[in-house]
């Protein structure tokens, strides 16, 4: 069950960046982003899996 809220919250975060870039609010690719922000998204599935082990 936990791995079925980390995919729906992964969706969700990418949906909402989605349609912030198609409205005008974010200036930026997918690719920048990534490029930008990996040690993060390290972090954050390092914490999600320490989570899930519980």
């Amino acid at each position: 069950m936990g791995s079925n809220i980390f995919a729906a919250l992964v969706l969700i975060v990418l949906g909402l960046f989605l349609l912030a870039r198609n409205l005008g609010w974010i200036d930026g690719s997918l690719g920048a982003l990534v490029a930008t922000w990996w040690p993060a998204i390290l972090v954050a599935v390092g914490v999600g899996m320490l989570l899930k082990r519980k």
